[in-house]
């Protein structure tokens, strides 16, 4: 009988404390930062707090955890009974732990390999933007085991009319008419079945549209891309600037210097075969009159971009339908 007994309580009861603990999960109404990583997911989370904390430092100021109730006096103290006090105390310990992690605090996000950073009081897109920047900068490597950091700004339910419903307002922030910009859609889903590829691109690029028939599709450098990320029952959405400058918001790739610069007095023969290729780039333009068109005749040009390969985030792949080719950009 001991032996069935601790047999139920290693299966049943071990596996009910393990979810109970990790209760927290990733849900809609959430802001914050979806970072994606290779195999460890835990250093990965250690890298995030430490990126993120050291640049809203610098942009927000260092955080202060306020003290609501403020120290109780002497007298007070004296007043009150031991049991009191101890209550009172434990109440402080409790409410400094909150305003601690009250600017970023680890969720559960319901895909392997992808950690998601909730966020309060902080501006996600500002935040990684910032981070991005610098790296491109300096080319500093600042993390090793995180591969991309994408904003989330929003998150609704990953359901079609819910999706139809929140984006339509969602996007008036940047598409909205006198405003226009060029834009792309990048999808990704995650442990999720219920949404196809090309309906989800179609419905947002006609709901731009809509917004301004001005707004056009440019797969190439666009000024704004649209992400959409979902998983499971959730999806996140954000409006991204540079990025593609910024190589898909890739911490690894963006901190490596160019590969021209590398390039030594050796090789002029394949800097001689670049010239011979502007004949191909030249259909460039031609190619970019068809993407220039209304969001509703270009939906079917944008495929999918995000992460490739069975590893989430160990490649990330573009598969760019423009004109009457296809072109494909790989990233390690």
């Amino acid at each position: 009988m001991s032996e069935t007994r601790k047999r139920s309580r290693r299966h049943f009861g071990g596996y009910a404390h393990k979810k109970q603990r990790g209760s927290r999960e990733l849900e809609v109404g959430a802001q914050g930062v979806l970072v994606t990583c290779n195999m460890n997911e835990r250093k990965c989370t250690s890298e995030a707090f430490s990126l993120l904390n050291e640049y809203a430092d610098a942009l927000y100021g260092p955080e202060q955890p306020a003290d609501t109730q403020g120290s109780l006096s002497e007298e007070e103290e004296d007043d009150e009974d031991a049991e009191a006090a101890l209550k009172k105390e434990v109440s402080q310990i409790q409410s400094s732990i909150k305003t601690h992690q009250q600017r970023f605090s680890a969720v559960e996000s319901g895909a392997n390999n992808v950690v998601f950073i909730r966020t309060h009081g902080v501006d996600p897109e500002q935040l990684v933007h910032h981070i991005l920047s610098d790296l491109h900068q300096t080319k500093k490597r600042k993390s090793r085991v995180i591969l991309r950091m994408l904003p989330v700004s929003a998150t609704c339910k990953a359901f079609p009319e819910d999706m139809e419903k929140f984006l339509s307002v969602f996007l008036e922030r940047w598409f909205r008419a006198p405003l226009r910009a060029t834009y792309q859609i990048c999808f990704k889903a995650r442990n999720s079945s219920h949404n196809k590829r090309e309906e989800v691109i179609t419905a947002v690029a006609g709901l731009v549209g809509k917004l301004n028939p001005l707004n056009k599709v440019d797969l190439t450098n666009p000024e704004l891309s649209i992400i959409i990320e979902i998983i499971k029952a959730v999806c996140c959405v954000s409006v991204l600037k540079d990025y593609t400058l910024f190589r898909k918001y890739n911490l690894q790739e963006v901190a490596k210097e160019p590969t021209n610069q590398s390039t030594g007095p050796q090789e002029p023969a394949n800097q001689s075969t670049g010239l011979q290729e502007p004949a191909n780039q030249n259909m460039g333009p031609q190619d970019a009159a068809n993407q220039n068109t209304t969001p509703q005749e270009a939906a079917n040009q944008m495929q999918e971009h995000g992460d490739g390969g069975k590893v989430d985030g160990s490649a990330e792949s573009c598969d760019i339908t423009a004109g009457n080719g296809m072109k494909e950009a790989e990233l390690e």
